[in-house]
């Protein structure tokens, strides 16, 4: 591999794992905790080989019990440090066996391999130098537990992965199920070995060659050649020698382990959070949300208030003056609920009925409804983190309902331009009609004690003090009943805009307290599979 192309791998690793860190912390309280532990730790392995030597490749051998993987492993390393047959009928702990030792101790402290020796020239497989490491480990499937999970932790820290198999148990299905079959998409860094093929006739070999390249394409490892070897005639060694010094001299593997552990961990965080995108919020849903809520408020209720107290004030204003006290015994609606303003200081709360079990069921109907709309197309565990977002301030939302309606400037206090008109008018219709009775009682008493009665004036036979009576009379009960149209009709537009002004004040409080908590983690979601896109595919 050139520099470049090792650059450009590098490159794209680390944007991978660092979209995997994200969609890891973002799915942190939505997701499986044990699935973001994997996670954690795959991060942290890849973290800390990529803080160690990049010179070394760690190849790691790996079998079972008579396998003969320790004897593949002298016969490929030149050596017989790996102890086998009677002396050592299992391998208890791994081995290493270093070519260009400098800087190789770290890495080996992080493999917790002590057992290190240092390699010799081997034809074919040193012949570029140093940079290699590899490790005999013990038989995965030994009875002891702790060899065992020596095998697995390798398993998950090694850059290549060499299987070894034999032809009595090579199509064994615990060594599959539980070894091969789990690394399958390690197909870059994974090589697989029959060996023992001496012990096979001449033409038995192709076919259990092929029997195991058959197991293994069912494995998800169809890319990978299978070699035969034999460790004590040496047939097919020098073979594996050169494929191990490739994939050393490429300088790839590590990087192409770390990505392989990357796809497998997103695949894991994919797998227990599920496809599909939510449908998320839209205009019209924050319009149902906004018009629910505020039926729960009791808006129609201040509305009705808000149309009988203008109706009521207007009278106050502008009736006939004869009669218009008997209005100041009917009580404003909107005083009685607390919601006429009396001077600069803010009403914050109204006397509307506390929210009873009806209205909270009404609350919590429009919020779920509008949570199972906005989630709608998610996974189960997002679905369910979205739902929660959405109710995640329902403890708050009757307080604050009733304070948005109680904050609404209803315009309660603004008089018509029209009321001081008509009460001016009223008033000297009022005195017109006195003047023209006290000028009668006068006319009257002169009348009454015998004195002298001046001419009264007239216009068109029409006594003037009679005129002013019934004209001020006429005119007063003229402009009450105008003035009741009017007030019905500006009565229902102030209806109409203290409306429109308590639906924007309950939609402030459906935004805050649904709506944004709600987007945010649809957003939330949104960004873990973008996350999760990325870490899986590279970015």
């Amino acid at each position: 591999m050139s520099r470049h192309r090792q650059a450009r791998a590098e490159s794209t690793l680390s944007r991978q794992l660092a979209a995997l860190n994200d969609a890891r912390e973002l799915g942190e309280g939505r997701l499986d905790d044990a699935a973001l532990s994997e996670v954690f730790d795959v991060l942290e392995r890849a973290t800390s080989r990529r803080s160690l030597s990049a010179d070394h490749t760690v190849v790691g051998f790996f079998g079972a019990t008579g396998s003969g993987k320790s004897s593949l492993f002298n016969a490929v390393a030149g050596t017989d440090a790996a102890r086998v047959a009677v002396r050592r009928p299992t391998t208890s702990e791994p081995l290493a066996m270093v070519w260009g030792p400098e800087g190789s101790t770290p890495l080996l402290d992080w493999l917790e391999v002590a057992d290190r020796r240092e390699g010799g020239t081997v034809p074919g497989l040193t012949d570029d130098g140093g940079g290699l490491v590899l490790l005999d480990l013990p038989d995965f499937d030994s009875i002891q537990l702790s060899n065992r999970r020596i095998v697995e932790r390798l398993a998950g820290q090694v850059d290549v992965l060499v299987w070894v198999v034999d032809p009595q148990k090579y199509a064994d299905a615990a060594i599959h199920n539980d070894f091969i079959r789990p690394f399958s998409t390690h197909a870059a860094v994974t090589l697989v070995v029959l060996n023992q093929v001496d012990k096979l006739a001449a033409g038995e070999v192709k076919p259990v060659l092929e029997s195991l390249s058959a197991i293994l394409d069912r494995d998800g490892l169809g890319s990978v050649a299978v070699s035969g070897v034999s460790a004590v005639t040496g047939e097919g060694v020098p073979e594996l020698r050169r494929r191990i010094a490739a994939v050393v001299k490429a300088k790839a593997a590590q990087a192409a382990r770390l990505a392989a552990d990357v796809a497998v961990a997103a695949q894991r965080l994919a797998d227990v959070s599920g496809d599909g995108d939510a449908a998320g919020v839209h205009q019209q849903d924050r319009k149902q949300l906004a018009t629910d809520l505020a039926g729960a408020a009791h808006v129609e209720t201040v509305v009705r208030a808000v149309r009988t107290s203008y109706k009521l004030e207007a009278t106050r204003q502008t009736g006939w003056p004869v009669t218009r006290w008997i209005s100041r015994f009917r009580k404003d609606p909107l005083r009685r609920l607390s919601l006429r303003r009396e001077g600069p200081s803010e009403v914050n709360r109204t006397s509307l009925p506390p929210a009873g079990a009806v209205e909270l069921a009404k609350v919590d109907s429009a919020v779920r409804s509008f949570a199972d709309t906005a989630s709608e197309g998610a996974s189960g565990p997002w679905r369910a983190s979205i739902r929660q977002a959405a109710r995640s301030n329902r403890a708050r939302l009757p307080d604050a309902l009733d304070q948005a309606v109680a904050g609404a400037d209803l315009k309660a206090n603004t008089r018509a331009w029209w009321w001081p008109l008509f009460s001016v008018i009223q008033w000297l219709a009022l005195l017109v009609a006195v003047g023209g009775l006290v000028w009668l009682g006068v006319l009257a008493g002169l009348g009454y004690f015998q004195m002298p009665v001046p001419e009264t004036p007239k216009v068109e036979d029409w006594p003037v003090p009679t005129l002013m009576v019934l004209g001020g009379a006429v005119l007063g009960i003229f402009l009450a009943l105008t003035s009741k149209f009017l007030a019905m009709a500006g009565a229902g537009g102030r209806a109409t805009q203290a409306r429109r002004r308590l639906r924007e004040s309950v939609a402030g409080v459906s935004e805050e307290l649904v709506v944004d908590p709600t987007e945010a983690e649809v957003a939330h979601y949104r960004s873990f599979r973008e996350a999760l896109a990325a870490a899986g595919h590279g970015g």
